[in-house]
């Protein structure tokens, strides 16, 4: 298991240059750490994508994250290292209503964008704090957290 933190890497936002879609292409053309996360992204067997929720959305840095993915997705699934791949999800907010927080935009965003491109998203866990740390003092939702952490990315 291995623990990436977006904030402290240089990961600029997708260009929209297609560069990873055209024939015979090597990938994202934008030179960044992205660039060493993808062999990392490919040869895992599940992500666990943690974020918290800012201004009723994702924070940005997952934002620019969950761009720069587009270029591991190929239509082809048998040389799309995404499909299938298991992907957890785990959010914060500040609000007490997942709703009111902008946490459930989030969490749709990471639905609609990891099923297009063929993933299994296999577990989802969100819950309120306002102060860094706050969270783990949640047992239940430690107690889902690692739940998903067991049995869901755990199966092959």
């Amino acid at each position: 298991v291995e623990t990436v933190y977006l904030n402290g890497l240089n990961i600029k936002p997708c260009q929209g240059c297609y560069a990873c879609k055209k024939k015979n292409s090597t990938g994202c053309a934008v030179d960044d750490d992205m660039q060493s996360l993808y062999p990392k992204l490919v040869e895992s067997d599940a992500w666990i994508i943690a974020s918290p929720v800012y201004w009723f959305n994702m924070s940005a840095q997952t934002k620019i994250f969950m761009d720069r993915c587009y270029a591991l997705w190929n239509e082809d699934p048998e040389i799309n290292p995404i499909y299938k791949k298991r992907i957890a999800i785990a959010m914060s907010y500040g609000d007490s209503d997942p709703f009111n927080s902008g946490c459930v935009n989030a969490l749709r965003s990471f639905q609609d964008a990891y099923r297009y491109a063929g993933a299994r998203i296999v577990g989802m866990v969100y819950g309120s704090a306002e102060e860094p740390g706050e969270i783990a003092s949640n047992a239940e939702l430690m107690a889902q957290a690692e739940e998903i952490g067991k049995k869901k990315l755990a199966m092959n």
